[in-house]
């Protein structure tokens, strides 16, 4: 962590610690964080602000098992796309409501020539390639090629951690 970027101070440090692993799965989860670090929920979504617009944290934001709600298949669309308009494609399949997340990665021609990423779940292989569908009549013309990528096993998702 460079200076830019580093924690104000040991509260800081420790409101970090203690939310690394996630938010408490309870009702008012700042208010249990500010109990547990002896200061109030308003202090703890403060710091929580302050550091997310410095750049210190990213960002505040579910992770759902998506297998533990029925979605069962998941698959990365990978698409050809003209490097122009990347980020503006990337950003209207990146709203679609299906669509959990979306980046522009580079190409690795000849062998890969995808330049824009898309994870879609469905409860099945083909909820799941009738979305990506709706991403190819989106495209359009845009598309010049794509594949999707399915899931084989659940790995374990984990952020960037500190130690204690």
């Amino acid at each position: 962590m460079n200076s830019a970027n580093a924690v104000d101070s040991e509260m800081d440090r420790r409101l970090v610690l203690a939310t690394q692993g996630g938010l408490p799965l309870v009702p008012r989860p700042y208010e249990q964080l500010g109990e547990q670090l002896g200061i109030s929920a308003a202090e703890v979504m403060a710091r929580l602000t302050h550091m997310l617009e410095r750049g210190i944290i990213r960002r505040i934001g579910v992770v759902p098992n998506h297998y533990a709600i029925g979605y069962t298949a998941n698959g990365m669309s990978v698409w050809d796309v003209p490097d122009e308009r990347v980020d503006e494609l990337g950003q209207r399949i990146g709203a679609l409501d299906f669509v959990t997340h979306c980046y522009h990665r580079p190409r690795r021609l000849p062998e890969w020539p995808y330049n824009l990423f898309a994870m879609a779940h469905g409860s099945s292989r083909e909820e799941v390639l009738a979305k990506v569908e709706q991403i190819a009549e989106l495209l359009g013309a845009d598309c010049r090629g794509y594949d999707v990528l399915f899931s084989t096993k659940i790995l374990k998702k984990t952020g960037l951690r500190i130690g204690v």
